[in-house]
């Protein structure tokens, strides 16, 4: 509670320390437009570092109080709204939006064929056991892979991956996680479409082409257009990765592969748990008759995965076992927990500890049950719910026994269930694995672990989706049409050859992030057409006029390094590209190429895990936030030494 009091007081004074710089502002900008434009910019920047509410609907809302300008202009000062209504919604029609839609679909299609699987096998053919070698194979190859869907898709497709090369490499998985994630973030840089940024990029030059006289208008990017750069940041971080990996990775001793466990050994060896699988008998007459699951549980840090009635009703799985079922004389039950909890919980009821599984030998057999490891993602709906809030085993058939998080082991009997879900956390689950199968395809989850018996692949399409990603490829590289239609007639073809269904192709879009991009679309178009970017840009001239134009270039890209940090990259993109097209403006520079520069700059998240992807590696890969920033410190200053020169090189 008092930690909750601390947060909202820090909230609260941030809240004001924005309100009293705001009102300052209005005092010295040039109109009345600028003033409420940089205020509501104040108010999203407060809104996206503070995490107030969620990013989507920070973005919403600003999309909305961009609307209601139009009904309140007179009592603002305005002759009309900051933004015409019938603009208000151009987003979620724009190119930006729809490629990223599509991208999203593409890469669930290729995922559903099982094709990672064969690089994963190809790779450990290649690659044999070496971390020297198999580092840059597995980074190139996401690189690669990432620089034609988002990249925290393509880090979740090859976390099982990496799971898999780590298993049967013996590499733990904190020697390879971070070198993957970190290239998956240098392959959005390679193409157009490799990242949110880029894709939105174009969008951004078309608006603030709006405002620019016919003499100054930019010409959009092709595809590889910023290929070159993309390709040496990737070079750049696999040998950096390569030479400085033994002193920068984190030599975290334990193996933290993930394979499904058989015996509680798993545990032991890699969360140090000490948990054991035990049946237990409930004689007549015990005084835990009428006892609910959830009292039993919390008060003696136990897990029952199992129960069965006297009349054979075995309870195990989604939609049957859950905190409120009640315990009853002449029940079994199969228990995990560290041997002396176990003991303290049968003294207490006079229970009967069986010397081995009996009654569920059939129905938790290592075919069909067993140890899994699962991680919530940046963009699941459970972010923020408790597993009690959500029935976590009842709903979903997994039963958490330990929470690793920010490098942490929490285990049953210290509040895990209690304890609002974050992305990034490592769920240790009991479950069956037909259930696990159901989460492989669930958004809300992505399952680390691997090696278990499930048939959920449809290997037989991997011909058409490959065809179709082709098709999508071509069409983008040798016609003229809109990017978003060529990707879409890819994503299309997946869903008509039946790589995926309908319903499928809708679970795989992120629908916060394109409500993120699309909402956020009307805000940099009342920072261009207010006139605030430019207002902006020649006061920044003014306090760094005189200096070279490489030097104010890299200026604007440190500053999009620190914005992508602390926010979105996709706000930071939408906030900074006016700004930057005017400075170039003012300075006689190429206003696309200062543009670009905010696009690939948003992409230098390394220091601290607040990136989609870092977020998602931390908790299988065990790492802490100094390991993200002694190892992304470095990253972070080679992204922008080698952009910096290969733009000048190549632009």
């Amino acid at each position: 509670m008092s930690g909750i009091i601390k947060n909202n007081m820090k909230n609260l004074v941030a809240g004001l320390i924005f309100i009293l710089f705001a009102l300052w502002l209005a005092a010295v900008v040039p109109s009345i437009e600028i003033a409420w434009v940089t205020a509501i910019l104040l108010f999203t920047i407060y809104l996206f570092v503070f995490e107030i509410v969620g990013v989507d609907v920070a973005a919403i809302s600003i999309m909305v109080l961009l609307g209601l300008t139009t009904l309140f202009a007179p009592w603002m000062g305005l002759q009309q709204g900051l933004v015409d209504n019938e603009n208000l919604f151009q987003g979620f029609s724009s190119n930006a939006v729809m490629s990223i839609i599509a991208i999203m679909i593409i890469g669930a299609g290729l995922d559903k064929t099982g094709l990672m699987n064969t690089v994963a096998a190809y790779i450990l053919k290649i690659g044999g056991k070496t971390e020297k070698r198999i580092i840059p194979i597995i980074s190139g190859t996401v690189a690669i892979i990432s620089s034609f869907m988002q990249n925290v898709g393509a880090a979740a497709l090859f976390l099982p991956v990496v799971s898999r090369i780590s298993a049967r490499s013996g590499l733990p998985m904190s020697r390879l996680l971070m070198p993957m994630g970190f290239c998956a973030i240098l392959g959005g840089t390679v193409s157009m479409v490799g990242s949110s940024p880029l894709i939105l990029l174009n969008d951004l030059i078309l608006t603030s082409n709006h405002a620019l006289p016919d003499g100054q208008k930019m010409e959009l990017w092709s595809l590889f257009s910023v290929t070159p750069v993309g390709l040496a940041l990737v070079a750049t971080g696999v040998i950096y990765f390569v030479v400085a990996g033994r002193f920068v990775l984190p030599k975290i001793a334990k193996e933290t592969h993930s394979v499904a466990a058989t015996t509680m050994g798993y545990f032991q060896d890699v969360y140090g748990i000490d948990f054991a699988m035990t049946e237990v008998y409930i004689p007549e007459g015990s005084s835990i008759a009428g006892k609910m699951l959830d009292e039993i549980e919390t008060d003696h840090a136990i897990r029952i995965i199992a129960t069965q009635r006297p009349d054979g009703e075995t309870r195990v799985g989604p939609g049957s076992l859950a905190r409120d079922v009640a315990l009853d004389g002449k029940m079994s039950l199969c228990i995990l927990s560290s041997p002396v909890n176990l003991k303290n919980f049968a003294e207490a009821y006079d229970l009967i500890i069986r010397d081995e599984i009996e009654i569920f030998t059939e129905s938790l057999a290592t075919t069909k049950a067993g140890i899994a490891e699962v991680v919530i993602p940046p963009g699941s709906n459970l972010i923020g719910k408790s597993a009690r809030d959500i029935w976590l085993r009842k709903v979903y058939g997994i039963a958490m026994v330990a929470l690793h998080r920010n490098g942490e082991t929490l285990r049953e009997g210290e509040g895990i269930r209690d304890m609002p879900l974050q992305a990034g956390d490592t769920l240790v689950v009991h479950t069956q694995w037909d259930a696990l199968v159901r989460l492989e395809t669930d958004r809300n989850f992505v399952v680390v672990t691997t090696e278990f018996p499930h048939e959920n692949l449809r290997p037989n399409k991997v011909g058409w989706a490959s065809f179709f990603f082709a098709i999508a490829l071509l069409l983008v590289l040798f016609t003229d049409l809109r990017l978003s239609i060529a990707l879409l007639t890819g994503a299309l073809g997946m869903v008509l050859s039946g790589v995926l269904s309908i319903d499928e192709a809708y679970e795989a879009v992120s629908w916060k992030t394109v409500f993120l991009l699309a909402s956020l679309i009307p805000l940099g178009l009342a920072v261009e057409t207010s006139g605030t970017a430019r207002w902006i840009a020649d006061q920044t001239l003014i306090v760094m006029g005189g200096q070279p134009v490489w030097v104010i270039q890299a200026s604007v890209a440190v500053l999009a390094t620190f914005f992508t940090l602390v926010m979105s990259n996709v706000g930071a993109t939408v906030l900074l590209v006016p700004l930057a097209v005017n400075i170039a403006i003012g300075v006689g520079a190429s206003p696309a190429v200062f543009a670009l520069t905010v696009a690939l700059a948003t992409s230098n998240s390394f220091l601290i895990p607040t990136h989609q992807v870092n977020a998602l590696i931390m908790g299988p890969g065990g790492y802490r936030v100094p390991d993200f920033m002694k190892a992304g410190g470095i990253m972070t200053i080679l992204f922008l030494v080698v952009m910096m020169v290969m733009m000048l090189l190549v632009f």
